[in-house]
């Protein structure tokens, strides 16, 4: 491929991104090979979404100071120690996707790493006395999973435990345990892969957390099920609350639950409500019009967009 047939090729990626300090054109935001994260998988992200809004059509990040608050707690765990305070943080992302010009629905990955071995310090996997950097990246996105809704598996892939990788923070490193269940179940047909946890329950999807509505009850299983505690996943039990009026059940399902379960979907920054239509042989109706995952959906859907004026409080205009 000759460089006027690369220049061809459009990318969704902005043109800028924030490195240690600086914004750079993201060609030359490089590190070294001898990257401490990238040896040993010891940094943390987050997926944050901005939103057009139903208004103005200006960006509007979704519930940017709870991910910028998980952001430093995951980062604590690992001992990232060189990440600017809550607000100042912030500025940075808003500065950056402003410098970027984003017009569309967009996605931000701010991802804090360690870096390389303070000097003195000896050779190997450690946390302390590893510098520390941060990178922050954007892109555009619209929605990527199909909206018509989703086939999933129930995974021989065990979720990872907490008391083996910390499940509350989003570490790069862990995320081979999903893309181990996600390539088995793609390459078997499937769109996601539900896994379970070391006690034989349902604890997470690839990317996503699981929810079932059973009896018109919305039910998620538990913090304990070694679960990401997920913002979007917070966002459906608020609006199943005080828009449904829906009983909220947080507790451990059960794989054969699971599979005679009503309706059924994932949540997630990335994949948003994400409706199922299949757990392995089981149909489910998660995607008709009348159903409360439809419902769901859609009410998120407008909340993320400015149309619901009680949840603008999770909403931070870019201009």
């Amino acid at each position: 491929m000759d460089m006027i047939e690369k220049q061809k090729i459009k990318t969704p990626h902005h043109p800028l991104v924030y490195l240690n300090g600086d914004f750079l054109p993201r060609e030359h935001a490089l590190l070294p090979i001898t990257t401490q994260a990238f040896n040993y998988g010891t940094a943390v992200f987050e997926g944050i979404r901005g939103y057009k809004q139903s208004s103005n059509n200006e960006i509007s990040i979704f519930r940017l100071d709870e991910h910028l608050k998980r952001f430093k707690q995951s980062a604590s765990l690992l001992l990232i120690d060189k990440i600017p305070p809550h607000d100042e943080l912030k500025e940075i992302i808003l500065t950056l996707l402003s410098r970027n010009d984003a017009k569309k629905d967009c996605y931000i990955r701010p991802i804090a790493f360690k870096s390389n071995l303070l000097p003195n310090s000896g050779f190997g996997v450690k946390l302390s006395n590893v510098d520390s950097g941060l990178s922050i990246n954007s892109l555009d996105m619209q929605a990527y999973v199909k909206q018509t809704g989703i086939c999933c598996t129930i995974s021989n892939w065990q979720r990872v435990a907490d008391n083996s990788i910390p499940a509350r923070a989003k570490i790069t490193g862990s995320y081979v345990n999903s893309a181990l269940a996600m390539e088995s179940a793609q390459r078997s047909g499937y769109d996601d892969a539900i896994m379970l946890n070391n006690k034989g329950n349902v604890s997470e999807a690839t990317t996503s957390n699981v929810f079932i509505i059973k009896n018109k009850t919305l039910i998620t299983p538990p913090l304990s099920a070694h679960i990401l505690e997920g913002i979007t996943r917070d966002t459906v039990i608020t609006l199943a609350k005080t828009h449904l009026k829906l009983n909220v059940e947080e507790r451990d399902i059960s794989p054969s639950e699971l599979l005679t379960a009503d309706e059924s979907f994932l949540t997630g920054t990335g994949v948003e409500i994400a409706l199922i239509n299949q757990i392995d042989h089981h149909e489910l109706s998660s995607s008709g019009d009348a159903s409360y995952s439809r419902t769901i959906k859609n009410i998120y859907e407008k909340i993320v967009r400015g149309e619901i004026s009680e949840f603008q409080h999770w909403l931070t205009p870019l201009y």
